[in-house]
């Protein structure tokens, strides 16, 4: 290919992965919190590792540079099986749980904050204790909140690209 706009007409089309025509529970309250928090000027990402063994549902930067994770749970079963949450605490300012309204939240952990979602909005219905981040945390955090932002946006311009 030499680059000219004759040699994208012969070009292969891009390789699609599978998709699931349906968002699974998780990611429809995921949905929903993220474009409330959109609302409140935070910006979000989805399903960022913070540290090895952890992976957050949502990641929310908000305008002073304050940091939320909100775990999405669909499920009685959903919340029991979890066992990492407490993990996250340090990497972030404020934690929330995101369930829907069914949701039986007399399970939840007291000293959380509690979002109710569902597919196309959110409510904070709690705020959780806010611990501020170390300043050289929050730098680094926000450089991979950054950074994870950048490869999906990337992946979705290219989906046949391979990220790490």
């Amino acid at each position: 290919m030499t680059g000219d706009a004759a040699d994208w007409d012969e070009a292969a089309p891009p390789r699609l992965e599978a998709q699931s025509a349906l968002p699974r529970p998780g990611q429809r309250l995921a949905r929903g919190v993220c474009r409330h928090l959109l609302s409140l000027d935070f910006v979000t990402v989805e399903e960022l590792v913070p540290a090895p063994g952890l992976r957050v549902d949502v990641m929310a930067l908000g305008p002073k540079g304050e940091i939320w994770v909100i775990e999405c749970k669909s499920s009685r079963a959903d919340f029991t099986s979890d066992r990492k949450w407490q993990g996250y605490l340090e990497w972030c300012d404020r934690f929330f749980w995101a369930v829907d309204a069914d949701f039986p939240t007399d399970l939840l952990p007291e000293g959380t904050g509690l979002i109710l979602a569902d597919d196309f909005d959110a409510e904070i219905v709690a705020l959780g204790p806010e611990t501020k981040l170390a300043a050289a945390r929050r730098k680094a955090m926000t450089l991979r909140f950054a950074r994870h932002a950048a490869q999906r946006q990337q992946a979705a311009r290219d989906p046949g690209l391979a990220l790490r």
